[in-house]
């Protein structure tokens, strides 16, 4: 006989009751079909994140506003069928939750950790995304740029600052649309590059930094 598991239920509520509660907010509005299919995303993170180490443990819903919804705050900022790049996808953020709200959109996930890329990879299938979207299991500054992509994005890449140098340099031609906070925006001043800094609802010092190539 199935155990119905109550702990469960409440955190998948609770995670779907504060993407209801905060969606405007991010100037989204997700329908019941496409609640569901982040409600399934969040689930197959949870399965996966105590070994692999995906996004720091928190509660349902810092979950849905820290990381889906500010992930959807990126879709805004992709015009109708854009390809993008998301340089360290790790967990699939921002590019998955945005794979699954817009059904136009087409991505590159490069994460160099192997067993993160494996993640990536099954997390497409289990959310249906494997004809949109591509993994490389490889450090970008591996990789040629395909050259239609006309986005580059990264959230939360190891040693950020250090490897913006190489981003910039690999994203030539496309432009790029940065998470990050006041250090990021120090070393892009550093650069002499020039940028519009958008800041995240719900947050004082995080922002979507825009450079347009």
């Amino acid at each position: 006989m199935r155990v119905f598991n109550f702990s469960m239920y409440i955190s998948q509520k609770e995670f779907t009751d504060e993407l209801k509660k905060n969606q405007a907010e991010f100037n989204v509005f997700i329908s019941a079909e496409k609640m569901n299919e982040l409600l399934i995303y969040y689930q197959f993170i949870q399965k996966h994140n105590e070994i692999l180490h995906l996004v720091a443990p928190s509660s349902p819903e810092i979950f849905a506003v820290r990381h889906v919804l500010e992930s959807l705050f990126l879709q805004k900022y992709l015009p109708k069928n854009a390809y993008f790049a998301d340089i360290g996808a790790g967990a699939g953020l921002p590019s998955i939750p945005c794979l699954i709200f817009r059904e136009d959109l087409r991505s590159v996930l490069i994460e160099s950790k192997l067993k993160k890329a494996n993640f990536l990879k099954q997390a497409l299938c289990e959310c249906n995304l494997e004809n949109r979207a591509k993994i490389f299991a490889r450090q970008f500054e591996e990789l040629q740029k395909p050259a239609d992509i006309q986005f580059v994005t990264c959230r939360a890449l190891d040693n950020f600052a250090r490897k913006l140098p190489k981003i910039l340099k690999w994203s030539k031609k496309s432009d790029l649309l940065l998470f990050g906070g006041n250090n990021l925006a120090e070393e892009l001043s550093k650069h002499a590059v020039k940028y519009q800094q958008k800041l995240i609802p719900q947050s004082e010092q995080r922002y979507l930094f825009i450079i347009q190539n």
